[in-house]
């Protein structure tokens, strides 16, 4: 089974559900964070070449041990996701997710995205 691997930036705290800051702020945080997904995503030169669902494997590996919530995650990568997409030339809705927040932590914080066509770990 075909499995593609990207990492990416960990996303700016202004892309939290619980960032309390300017709706502004959020909003350029958001459009950088998906630009920079999308190139990231065009120069691992990949593609979903397959009909039907894309199972997204995403492991948090946070910048450090501070204790994060999955759901929070997510939604802080959403504009990232939304990026990853574009450049793949697919709609986000195919996208089935797995998260996992890692005990590892890695200076600046990573999210790796693992793409599947089931649902296979």
């Amino acid at each position: 089974m075909q499995r593609i691997v990207i990492d990416f930036p960990w996303p700016s705290s202004a892309l939290s559900p619980n960032a309390r800051g300017h709706w502004s702020k959020k909003a350029k945080a958001a459009k950088a964070y998906r630009a920079n997904c999308f190139w990231l995503t065009k120069a691992a030169g990949i593609q979903i070449d397959w009909e039907g669902e894309a199972h997204l494997w995403m492991t948090f590996f946070p910048p450090d041990r501070r204790a994060r919530d999955d759901d929070n995650l997510i939604a802080s990568f959403k504009s990232g996701r939304d990026g990853m997409a574009t450049a793949l030339g697919v709609d986000d809705k195919r996208f089935r997710i797995h998260p996992w927040v890692s005990d590892e932590v890695i200076k600046g914080g990573c999210v790796r995205i693992s793409i599947s066509k089931g649902p296979e770990a």
